[in-house]
């Protein structure tokens, strides 16, 4: 039986870099779920689709053929066979993202994927609805959060270090609609596993966040 971790939690909380340490730490394969979605979100965003329209949402995701692969040590996410990680990071594919995610068939096309990746291996996954819905029985859980000021200038901080022009204001407030829009959706919302343990990040260095969770996966062994 494979060994799975799930981490969930709201937009910024620094889910993938934690659980990319992780992984690395404890020799766990890293499956980066939000990056699936944001290469949906990236598909419908090439292919021209409303994300008002989810009639053309649901029928076009089943044209998407995502993937997880890794090259050089590093997780690539492929749609139909392109490596498009130089697209998933902007903001407008991130709030495409959490909008498509509301969507049945996107959601019952990529949990498929990535039960089966983590059936066949030790995992660490990341996301909004991992421990509750995707990896129920994770023997690890973390929900992962902080409060929303801080994950907008940890956003700013990061966008502004690429050189791209921001306001802090501005990221906040999308942070504070995709919270709402991530908790209120009608499937799969985010919220706390009931056995997953709470870690806020807000007064956290990344390394404290990071032995934290590997102490809290040590204990689920």
């Amino acid at each position: 039986m494979s060994y799975n971790v799930a981490i969930d939690g709201p937009a910024g909380a620094g889910k993938s870099t934690i659980a990319k340490a992780v992984a690395k730490k404890m020799n766990l394969i890293y499956v980066d779920t939000g990056a699936m979605y944001r290469a949906m979100a990236f598909f419908m965003i090439r292919e021209k689709i409303s994300p008002n329209d989810a009639e053309a949402i649901s029928k076009k995701c089943r044209e998407a053929d995502i993937s997880i692969g890794h090259e050089n040590g590093e997780q690539v996410v492929y749609l139909n066979g392109e490596n498009v990680n130089p697209y998933l990071r902007t903001e407008e594919v991130g709030n495409m993202a959490s909008v498509i995610s509301q969507q049945p068939a996107v959601r019952e096309k990529l949990v498929e994927l990535q039960q089966a990746l983590a059936a066949k291996s030790d995992c660490i996954m990341d996301g909004r609805d991992i421990g509750t819905c995707v990896l129920p029985g994770a023997q690890a859980k973390i929900y992962l959060t902080a409060g929303s000021a801080v994950r907008a200038k940890r956003r700013y901080d990061e966008l502004t270090a690429k050189g791209q022009t921001c306001d802090l204001k501005k990221i906040q407030s999308d942070i504070e609609e995709r919270d709402y829009r991530d908790m209120h959706r009608e499937h799969s919302p985010l919220r706390q596993a009931e056995d997953a343990v709470l870690v806020d990040s807000s007064d956290m260095t990344i390394d404290e966040v990071i032995n934290k969770i590997i102490s809290i996966c040590e204990e689920a062994k």
